[in-house]
């Protein structure tokens, strides 16, 4: 049952269409300064017209693909709003019509919705919300973005790539707070070369509106009220489980501790019998390749296989520029956990690949628990993260030794190769790089 387009928050308003916008913005702004590569493009004219319409392509074409899948492999869609009556029934409705369901086995995968927030003058037709940034076919001179995490920042690298002057203004004392420190500090110096202007522990009181018609932000830094004033507001809080709706209050399913999000256990079953949540919606990791993995373990358990999810090593990949990908444990979680560990760090500096591609920035980072000999966790900074972190993941979870990455041949020039040098600075040290 879904009462809007298939796919979900990644595919129609979430990863996909932010990932399409972010090529854009990266293409432009490569052709902009094409001189570091010996070429020089007179008049470039950017048409955010065409690049909406691109990225509704791309979102259309998979949509259509899962409606393919669908019917080949004969699973019905029933459009409409779906809504429990009580543990076992449903009641559907589009428009005027309404009928009753009833199942044995359900999964509830609503997804998120975008998070609210009370700030006096967010309702003003300048600000808006990263659903409505993704429509938005007229480009700002500047704006402001409300939040230095996941969202805010993947929106401030692609607007400062599109040439628009880009603030944010974030509550914490650092941006991404769920990366490692150096991670954050590096990316922080990124932003801050491409002329990205950052408030960190700063509070937002008020949103008003100018004699012009620009946003005026209000906040609090430092102990005192400073001001930003843009064209545009990006409010780019996060996204909380969607159950509106759901009319979850006919039935006995729990929610969790902080009532933000539906309870589940690891093989996704709620508390009641043949009930299972997936996706945003049970708020344990909001991925959607998580919500992927999470849907074969609940359809596994409904055919009795008796799994669980393992949440120990999920790769994580934010698309600021350079991207960030971190998987398994980071390093405050081993030092938290009085872990004895031992960290290796290879610059991408000292990678040919990286050079070739003017993206010499960043670097790729293993932690070794040296009281076991493995490898739990791993962060990349830089060119190619999205692609390495797999690699990475996988050494991780399937517990490679050492000695078999390093007798491996990795292919030159890549910058893959980088994940070789930091392994072999965990023991006889990087060839190409020395700290």
């Amino acid at each position: 049952v879904e009462k809007d387009n298939l796919g979900g928050t990644c595919l129609n308003v979430g990863c996909i269409p932010t990932k399409s916008l972010v090529k854009s913005a990266e293409a432009y702004n490569e052709a902009l300064n094409g001189e570091e590569f010996g070429f020089e493009i007179k008049d470039i004219k950017l048409d955010m017209k065409k690049v909406i319409a691109r990225k509704d392509k791309i979102r259309n074409n998979l949509v259509g693909g899962i409606d393919y899948l669908l019917n080949k492999n004969n699973i019905r869609l029933i459009k409409g709003e779906a809504s429990f009556i009580d543990n076992h029934k449903v009641l559907v409705k589009k428009g005027k019509d309404e009928y009753t369901i009833e199942a044995k086995n359900i999964i509830i995968a609503t997804g998120s919705k975008i998070s609210k927030i009370s700030i006096p003058g967010i309702e003003l037709p300048f600000a808006l919300n990263s659903t409505e940034a993704l429509s938005n076919t007229e480009l700002p001179k500047s704006i402001t973005i409300i939040g230095g995490g996941v969202i805010g920042m993947e929106f401030a690298f692609l607007y400062s790539n599109f040439g628009v002057k880009v603030n944010v203004v974030e509550y914490e004392n650092r941006i991404l707070n769920m990366v490692d420190l150096d991670i954050s500090e590096e990316i922080l110096d990124i932003a801050k070369s491409k002329g990205i202007c950052i408030y960190t522990s700063s509070k937002v009181t008020r949103i008003e509106k100018s004699e012009s018609g620009e946003g005026i932000v209000i906040f609090e830094n430092e102990g005192k009220e400073k001001l930003l004033v843009s064209e545009k507001v990006l409010v780019a809080i996060g996204r909380e489980p969607n159950m509106e709706g759901l009319n979850l209050e006919n039935t006995d399913i729990k929610l969790n501790d902080r009532n933000r999000g539906i309870k589940v256990e690891d093989n996704l079953k709620t508390n009641v019998e043949g009930i299972y949540a997936i996706g945003d919606v049970n708020s344990k990791i909001q991925l959607a390749h998580v919500a992927s993995h999470q849907g074969i373990v609940a359809v596994d358990n409904i055919l009795g296989k008796n799994k669980e999810m393992k949440y120990e090593c999920i790769p994580n990949v934010i698309f600021t520029a350079p991207e960030i990908a971190s998987v398994g444990l980071t390093e405050k979680q081993c030092i938290d956990k009085n872990m004895n560990i031992k960290i290796s760090k290879f610059p991408f500096a000292a990678n040919g690949k990286a050079l070739t591609m003017g993206q010499e920035y960043g670097f790729i980072k293993i932690i070794k628990d040296l009281d076991s000999g493995k490898m739990v966790g791993g962060s990349i900074i830089g060119p190619d993260a999205s692609s390495l972190i797999s690699t990475l993941t996988l050494i991780i979870q399937q517990n490679i030794s050492e000695e078999s990455i390093a007798e491996t041949v990795f292919a030159h020039p890549t910058t893959g190769e980088g994940i070789h040098e930091a392994v072999l600075g965990l023991s006889i040290g990087a060839i190409h790089y020395n700290e």
